[in-house]
């Protein structure tokens, strides 16, 4: 009855406690099946800058079959990092689609974190060639380091890390997460570590092209991350007509992310893989680009685990909610 109504709250502790790899990239893998059935719906994107000088966004969809409907409100504060805080700021709810009633509120971080960390996972496994040793990554932070992580666990032949920062540096917390996994070298030429990688995954806040074009070597696979609101971008002019490319949806891709600066460029959206309606078929010498912008539905499947989970171990905090 509406004066029972409970509202669920998740925070990050809980979030965390919950979050497990493998279960993460079943969600989101279901998230691009359902995408590419149709079965889901991603509703337009909004992706606007403050006067503040952070950027506020809202990614919402639905899956009226399974009665799963919701938003995450996110965005990105640089200043957050003044007062010692993380700029990037994201918060789910979930809603009843019969009522319009929310029922869950999630810290959205670590979902947005590990979910990107797994689309960027089956991107590699389904593009990348499967004996890739060597990659390059752009970035040494969250998404870089969550990229990485889930890269080790789906190519295990990957063995050395080329990793370059805005400063050139050698980023220490950064190496430390690593080094027992693999061989890292913070790489000082960012066309040479390029050159050298069979994978390349870009992970900056996309303030322009991170590498020269021709450095990129028949046979690479890169995951951009980057590139997720409009005049953002960390690809050079000329690659994409040069590579076979992949996104996650074809119109958020073509507004907001790397697809963007060269929209007419023929894509294929990656949940087509899973459902059989295309297929890879990878030639040795073939450049494949994956352009991830994040789909609603990642979150919203992502969402219903920690809800689920949260909701069968007593995490979180209930509260009286009625209406």
């Amino acid at each position: 009855m509406p004066s029972d109504a409970r509202l669920l709250m998740v925070d990050k502790a809980a979030v965390e406690a919950v979050l497990q790899p493998d279960q993460v990239m079943t969600a989101v893998r279901e998230a691009f099946v359902l995408h590419s059935k149709r079965e889901g719906r991603v509703f337009p994107v909004v992706r606007e800058a403050l006067s503040t000088g952070g950027i506020f966004g809202i990614k919402s969809g639905d899956v009226a079959s399974q009665g799963l409907l919701g938003f995450k409100a996110a965005g990105f504060w640089p200043s957050n990092r003044q007062v010692g805080g993380e700029p990037h700021q994201a918060t789910i709810m979930l809603i009843d689609p019969a009522t319009g009633r929310p029922t869950c509120i999630i810290d959205g971080n670590a979902i947005t974190t590990v979910r990107t960390g797994a689309a960027g996972a089956l991107g590699l496994q389904n593009l990348a060639r499967q004996d890739s040793t060597r990659v390059c990554v752009f970035g040494s932070g969250v998404q870089a380091s969550i990229q990485l992580e889930f890269a080790l666990r789906v190519l295990p032949a990957l063995s050395e890390v080329g990793y370059v920062t805005p400063q050139r540096t050698r980023d220490d917390a950064f190496e430390a997460r690593f080094q027992d996994r693999c061989k890292l070298v913070c790489a000082t030429d960012p066309d040479a570590a390029v050159a050298a990688s069979d994978v390349v995954i870009t992970a900056t806040p996309g303030g322009g092209a991170l590498f020269d074009a021709q450095a990129v070597k028949p046979g690479t696979h890169l995951n951009c991350v980057g590139a997720d609101t409009r005049g953002k971008r960390e690809l050079p002019p000329g690659l994409l007509a040069r590579a076979r490319l992949f996104v996650d949806d074809r119109e958020q891709a073509t507004q907001i992310g790397e697809t963007q600066w060269a929209p007419t460029t023929h894509c294929d959206e990656l949940g087509d893989v899973f459902t059989g309606h295309i297929t890879v078929n990878r030639k040795p010498d073939d450049i494949t680009i994956f352009d991830m912008t994040g789909l609603a539905l990642q979150d919203l499947t992502v969402a219903r685990l920690i809800h689920e989970r949260a909701s069968a171990t007593g995490l979180g905090a209930s509260i009286a909610w009625p209406w």
